[in-house]
């Protein structure tokens, strides 16, 4: 039978945590980057701004939680980034903006900061 702290259960599942959100961000620019190829008119952009949607409104809602540990500024941080990734894939569905390379390129920021 197997005897587990609750510290290493907590542990475990904040790096499971983590690694997922590392997966969805990876999800994303992988997205993003088949979109970049195709176009904004692409059925590849419309499937990368709504699964982009999806993942920082989620983060959004966490980071906006009182239950989420971050320190407030970082928190603070993030959603501003998620707010202009949100405003900036919005434009690109829109089709005033093709600026996949700055989703991409903040997307992998983020992801390569999660630890």
């Amino acid at each position: 039978m197997y005897q587990f702290s609750y510290a290493d259960i907590q542990t475990d599942s904040v790096a499971d945590a983590r690694d997922r959100e590392r997966q969805l961000l990876t999800r994303s620019i992988d997205l993003l980057v088949a979109a970049r190829q195709a176009g904004t008119g692409s059925m590849q952009a419309v499937e990368a701004v709504h699964f982009l949607n999806r993942v920082w409104t989620t983060f959004l809602d966490d980071l906006g939680s009182a239950e989420n540990e971050l320190p407030n500024e970082l928190r603070a941080n993030l959603i501003s980034i998620g707010l202009w990734l949100l405003r900036e894939a919005e434009a690109v569905r829109q089709g005033t903006s093709e600026n996949f390379d700055g989703l991409i390129e903040i997307s992998q920021i983020i992801r390569d900061g999660i630890q």
